[in-house]
């Protein structure tokens, strides 16, 4: 999957519907979400976002890709999303694994929303 696709299947698990995320969702992802039960397996995981809103932009800057070996993808990026008047930002990784030829599955996601960290006097 070259770049722009995978960037472009990512952004598409953020706003698709809920039957778009379950088709892209491996039914043994992992995932790690900042609310309560915070880490979601299998069915769970897919059942939890999907029940989500979806959300209706995404932005995606600091894009990392790493292809450790074939049929593996690593992301990490900072995504800032939208919806009416909620917003949301994140810093997040996703691991993509090649089913057959182009279908792909994500396996394993997490965000972490932007930490406050006190600046350190001298």
């Amino acid at each position: 999957m070259d770049d722009d696709r995978v960037w472009s299947f990512e952004k598409s698990l953020w706003t698709g519907d809920a039957d778009h995320y379950r088709e892209l969702v491996d039914d043994e992802c992992l995932m790690v979400l900042p609310t309560p039960p915070f880490v979601l397996s299998g069915a769970q995981a897919i059942g939890a976002v999907a029940a989500t809103p979806r959300w209706s932009s995404i932005e995606i800057t600091k894009g990392q890709i790493s292809r450790p070996q074939e049929g593996l993808i690593i992301i990490a990026y900072h995504a800032k999303a939208s919806r009416d008047d909620e917003s949301y930002e994140a810093n997040c990784t996703s691991t993509y694994r090649r089913i057959s030829h182009e279908v792909w599955r994500v396996v394993q996601h997490q965000q972490t929303p932007p930490l406050s960290i006190p600046a350190v006097n001298d």
